[in-house]
């Protein structure tokens, strides 16, 4: 069966050479010549892509965007902007709106079939990176009816990329929903009085971020932020409420999924007030250790990342590290450590 690409154009000439290059290559293709159409045919035909231009009548490509994002069933539709203008500021914004990717006109045949085969293989990935995050869930959950609306709600969302530093939510921001960590890993973060950063968390692949915002219906209490490239999925509140409403076993996995949270920050609270610097570093890289999504004994981590972890000065962690190295506890190149000594650190952390 072949895949449905709609074309939203204003520009005959253009349109139609996209519908002759698209049939040509065994596409479906449905078209059309302003926005508030485009999105019509979208909701009817639901495409496995859409290329829509920026610049148009009765409802621009910013529009149709924002228009099919809020429906459940187009949100997770790959989207590519077509612009005449090469400006950043309108490819951020529209990357920013949630875009996946852009063409800038003119573009040539292969340009444009690139493109399009490109954003369906990296979707295909990302349903596979959901499959992975779903049977978690299942041996969570079990195999119940609420397992499979929440099945249903995730596979219908569509993931965004993050870049590396990049702010996914701001402390004091209200809470719109849960964010599943797809791939990559996410720090979150408290701001001391005096400007320092205390980190509370890190997340890695099958996480979930904003559990106690979402379950207490108050705004975030901290701020999230990309430590490294990452693909997050957010989960709408008003589709979340209605679910552990309704299946109190999915509201159940939520709240022990608060209390591990919660128990793991009580850990850190202590160690940060008792614990001597070497034993607060250990912890710290064996917390990072056990983050790890693959079985390396290696991870990159800035040192003012480390110094957040720790509650501690950025001078103090290069001089624990450089003991720790000396010692043979762990290797050093830049921003990457790597544990040698396993077992010795977490004596010491004991």
């Amino acid at each position: 069966m072949s895949k449905k690409v709609l074309i939203i154009e204003d520009n005959n000439d253009i349109r139609e050479n996209v519908i002759e290059i698209l049939e040509l290559a065994d596409y479906t293709v449905y078209a059309a010549n302003n926005g508030k159409d485009g999105v019509d045919l979208a909701i009817k035909n639901i495409p496995d892509i859409i290329l829509c231009d920026i610049m148009m009548p009765e409802l621009d490509g910013y529009g149709v965007l924002y228009m099919l994002n809020k429906k459940p069933e187009t949100a997770a539709i790959p989207f590519i902007f077509l612009t005449a203008k090469a400006e950043r500021v309108d490819l951020r914004k529209g990357m920013e709106m949630g875009a996946d990717d852009y063409l800038t006109k003119p573009f040539d045949d292969m340009d444009l079939l690139n493109a399009i085969e490109s954003r369906l293989k990296k979707k295909e990935l990302q349903q596979n990176f959901y499959s992975k995050s779903l049977d978690r869930l299942t041996t969570l959950i079990g195999k119940n009816s609420g397992f499979d609306e929440l099945k249903k709600i995730i596979q219908e969302r569509k993931s965004r990329q993050f870049k590396k530093n990049q702010v996914i939510y701001y402390d004091g921001d209200k809470g719109n929903g849960l964010y599943l960590v797809i791939s990559g890993k996410v720090k979150t973060i408290k701001l001391a009085e005096d400007g320092r950063e205390l980190m509370t968390g890190i997340y890695s692949a099958d996480d979930y971020l904003g559990v106690q915002a979402m379950l207490s219906n108050e705004t975030y209490s901290d701020t999230a932020t990309a430590l490294e490239d990452s693909l997050l999925c957010l989960i709408p509140k008003d589709q979340l409420d209605p679910l552990i409403n309704s299946y109190p076993e999915v509201a159940r996995e939520f709240i022990k999924l608060l209390a591990n949270d919660i128990r793991e920050k009580e850990e850190q609270l202590l160690q940060l007030a008792y614990n001597s610097v070497r034993k607060r570093m250990a912890e710290a890289l064996l917390r990072l250790h056990r983050s790890q999504t693959k079985t390396d004994d290696n991870f990159k981590i800035a040192r003012e990342d480390l110094a957040a972890m720790a509650g501690m000065a950025t001078e103090t962690v290069s001089r624990t590290l450089s003991d720790f190295k000396d010692e043979g506890l762990i290797d050093k190149k830049g921003s990457t450590i790597t544990i040698l000594d396993l077992t010795r650190l977490s004596k010491m952390k004991n």
